[in-house]
């Protein structure tokens, strides 16, 4: 029996209609699976009824990632993709295994030769980006700063350094409740002349995105980012 595919699926980023984000043809194949590896079981099950399922979502077979690293339980995960059964790779929000779980999942089918498959979706990482104006041939995504706020601080600053030395582009995000105070940390940490990109609520009607250089940040009025999924990209002048 030949082995089923892993299809890396993208899950929405905020309530848009799935026509608004999605291809028709990668919807299609989305429903047309029957087993699931998601993040989270809960907003996996979401994801699917607001791509129109057809079917009850009982029907589907959910297996969530364990926490922390994943790679000990692949061979369990992939074991049905392995008996011919193809499967999907769901985060909670965009593409899978970009600053979401799933990375080990993925290396294991390719050591399982099962064929992996990336289905077309929203990346907010690369949306921001693209919206930015700020550098694309140079970049570097970090995840999540440190949380503590001297830590944090210090680690805008290298950031901000090096993409005056090296002229690249540095992306970030921050638990959303936390989007106030990283961006506090931006402005009091960093030079006027550097640039800043704030990219929230993408792809939502509420979508915001704004470039500018810190200096002009300071003296305007902030966005309200409170609880708002926010990408943050810093360059060079």
């Amino acid at each position: 029996m030949n082995p089923g595919s892993l299809y890396l699926v993208p899950a929405p980023l905020s309530d848009a209609q799935w026509e608004d984000w999605l291809p028709p043809h990668v919807r299609d194949r989305i429903i047309s699976l029957d087993y699931f590896i998601a993040e989270n079981a809960r907003s996996a099950r979401a994801a699917l009824k607001s791509l129109g399922l057809g079917r009850p979502v009982r029907e589907v077979e959910i297996r969530e990632l364990p926490r922390g690293k994943a790679y000990g339980t692949a061979p369990e995960l992939l074991a049905p993709i392995i008996h011919g059964r193809s499967a999907g790779l769901i985060s909670e929000a965009g593409m899978p295994a970009v600053a979401d779980p799933g990375a080990d999942v993925v290396r294991a089918a390719h050591l399982a030769n099962i064929a992996v498959i990336p289905l077309t979706g929203p990346s907010s990482v690369l949306l921001a980006l693209t919206a930015s104006g700020l550098c694309g041939q140079r970049f570097c995504f970090h995840g999540y700063l440190p949380a503590k706020p001297d830590q944090r601080a210090k680690r805008i600053s290298e950031l901000e350094r090096d993409a005056h030395s090296e002229a690249r582009t540095h992306i970030f995000i921050e638990a959303p409740y936390r989007n106030n105070a990283i961006l506090s940390t931006i402005l009091d940490t960093c030079q006027l002349d550097t640039w800043l990109t704030v990219a929230s609520d993408l792809t939502a009607s509420s979508e915001f995105i704004l470039t500018r250089r810190v200096g002009d940040w300071r003296s305007h009025p902030r966005p309200a980012l409170d609880r708002h999924p926010t990408v943050f990209l810093l360059a060079a002048s």
